[in-house]
């Protein structure tokens, strides 16, 4: 038997970071985002030899372990081993599982696009259908957010799990004790087909540990630092913008907002951006483009760029031009979340 699984990444719109504790937990955080054809992949093999293999094929890392209640971090796909060692306490009765789990996402590590929340998500749902556990879309994600951020004590927000659960167009509302409120939104035919013409995906070449960039947002909420607050408020505020702009169809005001939304995220840490980005986010401009912002936590990874159809090429060429090492991406956004199924 094999069990296949793959969840979708995600584009963050507006109101990014404020989903990051301890933000969140004081003031409320409110994101929008929408899923896009860029995948994490799953697949989960049962086996008969009493061992626990983990693959991962675009890392190009592997791992075996004897079978056991609990597996040890070693530094190498930790991430597996902290899914494994979740699903075996709390959904097995502590006994442990012989499986071989092989994976690959389709962009590179530290992309900005939730990659390692989505991949968590995969594997989860991948468990999920071998073992029949009941997890719905919000135990999914929220499962996959503990796994990650709480056990694996990977830094990072609380979106990027229910975007990969959900898929599509959601605003996300995060409160205080955890609570998560997600509200799909009906986004009109020609809205999305308009955003999406529009959309210009640029990997700068450098993937990011966004860990340091998340610390100094979380740290700068604790220390109360007004300029850094000032920022996640505005930020929150133009996730409301935002959703009113996507279901009005206003791109004038979408670009609006983006424009000062990014503006605001460079407030939050000091390491969101830097001189390359700028460079890039200039020449964009000079190009032709509306607007832009960084994808994540910032400091690298993928930049989002919304351009007139038309002039999209000559867009791309002036980021090349500027950045030889860059890579632009098509990409169309997609309503379903996190899917499972068996091969015979």
């Amino acid at each position: 038997m094999l069990i296949r699984s793959r969840a979708p990444l995600r584009l963050g719109l507006a109101g990014g970071g404020t989903d990051v504790s301890p933000y969140c937990d004081e003031f409320g955080g409110a994101i929008l985002n929408a899923t896009i054809d860029y995948y994490a992949y799953a697949a989960l093999e049962p086996l008969d030899t009493g061992a626990v293999e983990f693959i991962s094929a675009d890392l190009n890392e592997n791992s075996s372990y004897a079978a056991a209640p609990l597996l040890p971090n070693d530094g190498c796909l930790d991430l597996f081993k902290a899914v494994y060692n979740h699903v075996v306490r709390n959904f097995n009765q502590g006994n442990p599982l012989s499986v071989r789990i092989s994976t690959r996402v389709d962009v590179p590590a530290g992309s900005g696009l939730g990659s390692s929340s989505t991949l968590t998500v995969a594997m989860l749902a991948a468990y999920a259908e071998w073992l029949n556990l009941p997890l719905g879309d919000y135990e999914l994600a929220q499962t996959a957010f503990i796994i990650e951020r709480e056990e694996a004590g990977l830094q990072g927000g609380k979106q990027d799990q229910y975007a990969a659960a959900f898929g599509g167009f959601n605003f996300m509302e995060f409160g205080r004790n955890g609570h998560v409120l997600v509200n799909p939104l009906r986004i009109k035919d020609w809205v999305v087909s308009e955003l999406e013409a529009s959309l210009l995906l640029y990997f700068t070449g450098k993937s990011r540990i966004s860990a340091d960039i998340i610390e100094e947002q979380s740290r700068n909420v604790r220390d109360r630092n007004e300029l850094a607050l000032d920022a996640m408020h505005a930020i929150k505020q133009e996730a409301f913008r935002m959703k009113e702009c996507l279901l009005r169809g206003d791109f004038h005001g979408l670009h609006k907002v983006l424009r000062s939304s990014w503006e605001s995220k460079k407030r939050m840490a000091s390491q969101i951006t830097n001189e390359q980005i700028e460079a890039l986010y200039a020449c964009a401009l000079k190009a032709g483009a509306h607007c832009a912002k960084i994808s994540g936590a910032g400091g690298g990874g993928f930049m989002m760029f919304l351009v007139d159809p038309i002039h999209k090429d000559q867009v791309a060429a002036a980021l090349h031009g500027r950045h030889a090492d860059g890579t632009t991406y098509a990409c169309h956004f997609t309503p379903a979340g996190v899917q499972v199924w068996r091969v015979p």
